[in-house]
């Protein structure tokens, strides 16, 4: 089973725009979770744009769900992190005043790094996930750090999907079989829609989990929040 994790910095973000409590950010991760979602993602950012480090400390006691930190491993991130503990970390190459996740690691260039990195997580206890390009020598580089997952960065298939679904995917089948072969569980995610989940499913295989954020915030403005979750939860149980 594909599990579906919510990310719900827009709901923070809606939230910071009037300093207020409204939404409700922990009510609306309850929500999540009681409406279907099978994981809470957050990527708390340096600047706190969006989610805020007493946020994740709020989530971590309430969620009944898997929990999924990512953000760019600098000092302050891994101390947050394993100060929580997380079921998962994942890890993703952002620069501190990045907008939102534009391309995966370059593992190679960075592998003493993140290797450094996922052996500390891994000894707390957390799953390891590595945000990645779908290019098998990429994913074979992340194995060789010791982590636990990929996830693979699905902006490029989500852009050429509504041209060619067949060739969207087929780099993302081919990453897929890579990364089983080398014992990596496999999570995606950036711009996957209602629009374009349910293929990418049914094509790829052993996808562990997505995250959704936007789209899925987006589709509740006018569905609503459980009616939305139900929609990409299909998607991920469609044959």
């Amino acid at each position: 089973m594909t599990r579906l994790s919510v990310n719900i910095n827009k709901i923070a973000t809606l939230r910071n725009a009037r300093g207020e409590n409204n939404p409700d950010l922990l009510k609306v991760a309850a929500d999540c979770e009681s409406f279907g979602a099978d994981g809470i993602t957050v990527h708390p950012r340096p600047d706190e744009r969006h989610i805020r480090r007493s946020d994740v400390y709020s989530l971590k006691p309430r969620l009944k769900t898997e929990f999924n930190i990512e953000g760019y491993p600098s000092p302050d991130f891994i101390e947050l992190v394993l100060d929580v503990r997380p079921a998962q970390v994942t890890l993703v190459p952002d620069a501190p005043g990045a907008l939102t996740s534009s391309a995966g690691w370059d593992v190679e260039t960075n592998f003493d790094f993140l290797s450094s990195v996922v052996e500390k997580l891994r000894d707390a206890g957390i799953r390891v996930s590595i945000f990645v390009a779908p290019d098998p020598d990429v994913i074979t580089a992340a194995a060789r750090t010791g982590a636990d997952r990929v996830e693979l960065y699905t902006k490029p298939y989500a852009d050429r999907y509504p041209e060619d679904p067949e060739e969207a995917v087929a780099p993302y089948v081919t990453a897929a079989e890579a990364a089983h072969s080398l014992g990596l569980g496999i999570n995606a995610g950036h711009d996957l829609s209602l629009v374009n989940l349910e293929f990418f499913h049914r094509r790829l295989p052993w996808l562990d989990e997505v995250s959704i954020g936007h789209a899925l915030i987006c589709d509740a403005l006018y569905l609503g929040l459980r009616e939305t979750i139900l929609r990409y939860k299909a998607c991920l149980t469609a044959e």
